[in-house]
């Protein structure tokens, strides 16, 4: 079998699992805690990055998810095409699915997380951001768990234990504006959700409302597929997920470097200012006409 065979079924392996922890409702560290197995492990399995994974692991993620190991290891490639789960309209422009990046266009003022732990630690909210970003895109990637970067965090500001997610969720706002213009998309469109996003985030965002609770076509979470906008890999895997053409797809992100990666790959795009939602949410309504 050619090596490019074998990284085919690497990655459908990894995608066959990562889809069947979805189904059964489960953060990567819940699966982790389950079946007994390390982050890193899992994490470079569902991104196909490691080549054989045993029987053992894949039977315990097997037990874990509810499902067989057949089942998982029966996709037999990545480049399988997934049948959209309802017919799409077409805008006049072309649309028919459209992707939502969430931070700076679902919720906001997450830099407020750097204020408040500052406030509780006495350490400068800029020495908080510095470290943060450090760290932002390794554990985006999901190179490095939550817990690994709270431990790390923790010990740089002194103090026993922190949780970055708690500050996160508490600190984040939903943006209105665009909540609408989700729930209204959903009913004529494909909808995802593609952020760059640290593990095991975007469950509980939607659990407390700070995401729409609506039936997301695809989610394309960085820390669970492996790579981060603006590379391109992420695009692709996004538009397998979507299943139509490329030219057929919306991104609408608060970032123009993500954007124009999607606008070099033939999608459409739109810039969206989270300081002004409301004239954003009419811009997306006015993309989105059919």
């Amino acid at each position: 079998m050619t090596g490019v065979g074998i990284a085919r079924q690497e990655l459908a392996l990894g995608q066959a699992i990562a889809a069947a922890r979805r189904k059964a409702g489960m953060t990567q560290q819940e699966l982790c805690a389950k079946a007994s197995l390390s982050y890193s492990t899992l994490a470079k399995i569902e991104r196909g990055a490691i080549k054989t994974p045993s029987v053992f692991t894949v039977a315990a993620i097997a037990e874990a998810t509810g499902t067989s190991v057949e089942a998982l290891a029966g996709i037999e490639t990545a480049q399988a095409p997934i049948t959209p789960q309802k017919a799409y309209k077409t805008s006049k422009t072309g649309i028919k699915f459209v992707y939502f990046d969430v931070n700076g266009v679902l919720v906001r003022y997450f830099q407020r997380a750097f204020t408040t732990i500052a406030a509780d630690t006495g350490v400068s909210a800029d020495a908080i951001e510095a470290i943060f970003w450090h760290y932002n895109d390794t554990i985006c990637r999901g190179e490095m768990s939550l817990e690994e970067f709270d431990s790390i965090l923790a010990k740089r500001v002194g103090i026993e234990s922190i949780s970055w997610s708690d500050y996160y969720l508490n600190n984040v706002d939903p943006v209105q504006g665009t909540h609408e213009i989700v729930e209204w998309a959903s009913e004529h469109y494909g909808v995802g959700l593609m952020t760059n996003m640290m593990p095991g985030l975007v469950k509980p965002m939607i659990q407390r409302d700070l995401l729409p609770k609506i039936r997301y076509e695809a989610i394309i979470d960085s820390s669970e597929v492996g790579v981060i906008k603006p590379e391109q890999a992420i695009y692709e895997q996004a538009a397998q997920l979507a299943a139509v053409d490329p030219t057929e797809i919306l991104l609408i992100d608060d970032s123009r470097t993500n954007l124009m990666a999607a606008e070099r790959l033939g999608w459409h795009v739109l810039w969206f200012d989270d300081y002004r939602p409301d004239e954003g949410a009419e811009r997306i309504r006015q993309a989105l006409e059919f």
